[in-house]
């Protein structure tokens, strides 16, 4: 875009903003509502629910006119929403059968010592969050941990801290890995493989990085010979219904690498498979439906009508059309810099519906992977960082392991200012 271009877009933005002053004004407040509502649900005793901010800030946009509700409608991505409710359908089903918690409990067998142990913890949750959402592994897969720690007389923070680590650097080498990670790849247009091969040396050197920085910090617990104890536990296992979910669960997989050759979208073939898997498999389909997180789905589509609100009135017009971000070793590096302060925030899901209409007008692929890849592990430098740090805290208290603040604090910043440099050397040389 010229310069002559830029100015004469400012221009008529200018006419628009002294003609309707007041409805930008109206969908300043109610974006600024929504995300003040979206920060304080993550400070402690303050009851703000993240979708119900976001709801109320959609529902805005319609009553006070800045958009109709055709307009809120069509803001609405339904490829995202669509990727999501078929992984979510999938992950459910595999859930209740209980393959997450036999992975987990059969891949931990394999260690013997504390270095192991934590070794095999890193590498299976990372590759697992890749391609399973990171959210329902670090779930299923902490009371595994907790109970292998008991009975084998060891600390279980270290591994914990260990597990919420490597399940959001690992979650960061797919699509299909986390929720922000589906935003940038429908709106990106990057196909799986792609997005697979170039983030995932950044994935795998990050879970390098949590073995060693983990061990450092912890180096009396590890030096120690403890004999680690595996032993058989209360989980139900639908070996069954596995026999038809786990091979339709590995054929999206498949297609999700081969399925442009094919014509397929990643939505479509997420979809498909849902559907496969409620038909084939054996969990009651009620049952699968009912554990899909809805509420999430709800809080995408409202943070996509308050954005399209906030677009529609100009109020980001400046970071749309000046471009302030472009593909050089600058973007990549002050990309990096907003992801870790915006994600500690509003968290990395809505601070990533708030970046995709910067990024579209910029040609290439390198900033969207850029934004993948630094939002997705900037969730690692606090608690509060990314929904899977809360989900292991929460989970790991309810059986009376406390993860402090501070403990978190001190190795998470230290793994993200790491990996963030192992992102950026990646991304530099997509260049």
């Amino acid at each position: 875009m010229t310069n002559i271009e830029k100015r004469q877009i400012y221009k008529e933005r200018f006419y628009f903003y002294r003609k309707d002053s007041g409805m930008q004004i109206t969908a300043l407040v109610i974006f600024i509502i929504t995300y003040i509502g979206i920060i304080f649900t993550r400070l402690p005793k303050i009851n703000v629910d993240r979708p119900s901010a976001a709801f109320f800030g959609a529902v805005a946009m319609i009553v006070f006119g800045v958009l109709n509700l055709e307009e809120a409608v069509k803001a609405i991505d339904y490829n995202t929403i669509a990727l999501l409710l078929g992984m979510m359908i999938i992950i459910s089903t595999l859930q209740l059968d209980g393959f997450f918690s036999l992975i987990a409990e059969k891949t931990l067998s394999w260690s013997k010592t504390p270095i192991r142990l934590l070794m095999v913890i890193t590498f299976i949750t990372g590759i697992a969050s890749a391609f399973l959402v990171n959210d329902a592994v670090v779930l299923l897969f902490t009371p595994v941990i907790i109970a292998i720690c008991r009975a084998s007389s060891l600390n279980p923070v270290p591994y914990l801290i260990a597990e919420i680590l490597s399940s959001n650097v690992g979650s960061a080498m797919t699509i299909t890995g986390n929720p922000q990670n589906m935003l940038i790849g429908i709106n990106s247009g990057i196909d799986y493989a792609t997005f697979f091969y170039k983030l995932m040396p950044v994935s795998l050197l990050g879970m390098v990085v949590i073995v060693l920085v983990v061990r450092m910090f912890y180096r009396s617990h590890f030096d120690s010979s403890a004999v680690i104890v595996v032993k058989e536990h209360n989980f139900e296992y639908g070996y069954h219904s596995m026999r038809y979910s786990v091979p339709i669960f590995l054929g999206v997989v498949a297609l999700f690498f081969f399925g442009k050759m094919l014509g397929l979208s990643i939505p479509v073939i997420a979809l498909v498979g849902a559907s496969l898997i409620l038909i084939f498999g054996k969990v009651k389909p009620s049952q699968v439906i009912r554990n899909v997180d809805w509420v999430l789905l709800l809080f995408f589509a409202s943070l996509f009508i308050v954005v399209e609100g906030a677009v529609k009135t100009g109020l980001m017009d400046f970071f749309i059309h000046s471009q302030p971000l472009s593909e050089s070793p600058g973007g990549i590096v002050t990309l990096h810099g907003l992801s870790l302060a915006l994600s500690q925030i509003v968290s990395n899901v809505p601070y990533t519906v708030m970046m995709l209409p910067v990024l579209k007008p910029i040609p290439g692929d390198v900033l969207w992977l850029t934004l993948a890849s630094a939002s997705t592990l900037a969730g690692n430098a606090t608690i509060i960082g990314a929904m899977a740090n809360l989900i292991v805290i929460e989970s790991a208290g309810k059986q009376k392991v406390h993860i402090g603040f501070w403990e978190f604090f001190k190795i998470g910043i230290v793994v993200t200012l790491l990996s963030f440099v192992i992102s950026i050397g990646v991304l530099l040389l997509m260049l």
